[in-house]
């Protein structure tokens, strides 16, 4: 018998705010969480790029400071983000057994991991500190957040790339099917804002190089859109059976009705031009939410503003929806929040979550000449979405082939 699964507690600190409510205004304000960045990377190493969208609030003015130094930033991230969640869900009465943790992450540890290289180097292996493995370590955010709240059912990790936590929320949808636990926090992480980062994706020509305008960079579907913008941050979920959360008495913000998983096996870096993997993931997610396409209110496109990026998902959406997809809805907030990498699908979670929960589709900013080979209904001011039991779905796409597509209702 399959159960109905819910998310009763949210919690981010991204870009373009510390928690969950400054976040989502922010978002429906048009507001960009991409700056300028405070350092001297580009005159230094000679990087391109000087921008991205760092969080808004840093982890150390939220953390202990003997606790942020045992965490990789990325650990300090989600566990801030998971705290929020949790209180957020009313600190559910769980026994440890029934309780798991399904988080996510890109890359995981990178600035541990590279600072402890250059303190190797120039101090020699006595001054590596003894904490660096278990700091940069990619399941680090889910030890993390299974100790602080005692979750002893499982803490499983996803790397997927960009569809790393979108995919983190799927398997948390099937644990809970299977019976492993009663209640899951689940989403992703990200602290990569960092000069090695920055200069492989600018080798690589995926980031924008809008340099005299980094709040305008990130730009999906728009004609001259140039790449993406690299961003921070940590989205998490609390989900439970419905019949767990009813009988305590939990509010429920959306169920989560299916998620579907797939890979491209196309190309390391590249989608997969005609979408068929992607539009196979869509399909996976309605066909287990038992929906049709016909359902479907609202997308939070994956849409990183990159020139080929946009199209390939464009591709996806009408080999599955049709001509129909050209009067759904669509929000590509990666122009707000720039591209978390493993965190930007729980966020964008989050963000489908709050769409039907208000009933209004935020909006796609920095569009300002749409590109005719993208014909969608791009929604680029605040939109409501209607009356009656509303379907949407997120879509998240990542380096590998990795294509994960979560489908939410409204309650």
């Amino acid at each position: 018998m399959t159960k109905k699964i819910v998310v009763t507690g949210v919690g981010t600190t991204s870009p373009l705010g510390g928690n969950v409510a400054d976040t989502w205004s922010a978002l429906l304000a048009g507001e960009s969480g991409v700056h300028t960045l405070d350092n001297d990377w580009a005159e230094t190493y000679g990087i391109p790029v000087n921008f991205a969208a760092k969080t808004r609030v840093p982890p150390q003015d939220v953390l202990e400071r003997t606790e942020a130094k045992r965490l990789d930033p990325s650990s300090q991230l989600a566990l801030i983000s998971a705290r929020e969640a949790w209180a957020d869900a009313g600190s559910p009465d769980v026994a440890p057994e029934r309780l798991g943790v399904d988080y996510a992450t890109g890359i995981g540890g990178l600035w541990t991991l590279l600072d402890a290289w250059d303190t190797l180097r120039e101090k020699g292996s006595r001054r590596v500190l003894p904490l660096t493995v278990p700091m940069l370590m990619p399941n680090a955010s889910s030890a993390a957040i299974s100790m602080n709240f005692e979750a002893r059912a499982f803490a499983r990790t996803t790397a997927a790339a960009c569809a790393s936590s979108t995919e983190s929320i799927a398997n948390a949808y099937e644990h809970l099917q299977l019976g492993l636990a009663d209640v899951i926090i689940a989403g992703g992480t990200e602290s990569a804002v960092h000069p090695i980062t920055m200069a492989s994706f600018s080798s690589m020509q995926a980031l924008s190089r809008r340099n005299d305008s980094p709040e305008t960079a990130s730009r999906p579907y728009n004609i001259d859109r140039d790449g993406f913008v690299m961003g921070e941050g940590a989205a998490s979920l609390v989900l439970e059976t419905e019949e767990h959360a009813l009988a305590r008495g939990a509010r429920i913000y959306a169920e989560v009705a299916g998620g579907g998983v797939t890979a491209d096996s196309y190309h390391i870096t590249a989608n997969d031009p005609e979408g068929r993997g992607a539009s196979r993931a869509i399909a996976l997610a309605l066909d287990q939410a038992g929906a049709t396409a016909d359902e479907v209110a609202h997308i939070n496109a994956h849409a990183t503003s990159t020139p080929v990026g946009d199209v390939a998902e464009y591709a996806a959406l009408k080999a599955f929806f049709g001509d129909r997809v050209h009067s759904i809805p669509v929000s590509a907030t990666k122009g707000a929040t720039g591209h978390l990498l493993g965190g930007t699908g729980a966020l964008e979670a989050i963000f489908t979550i709050l769409a039907l929960r208000d009933r209004i589709a935020p909006p796609t900013i920095n569009l300002t000449e749409q590109d005719p080979a993208i014909p969608l209904d791009v929604v680029t001011s605040p939109r409501p979405l209607g009356d009656g039991p509303l379907l949407a779905i997120s879509n998240s796409f990542g380096f590998g082939g990795h294509n994960a597509v979560l489908a939410f209702r409204s309650v």
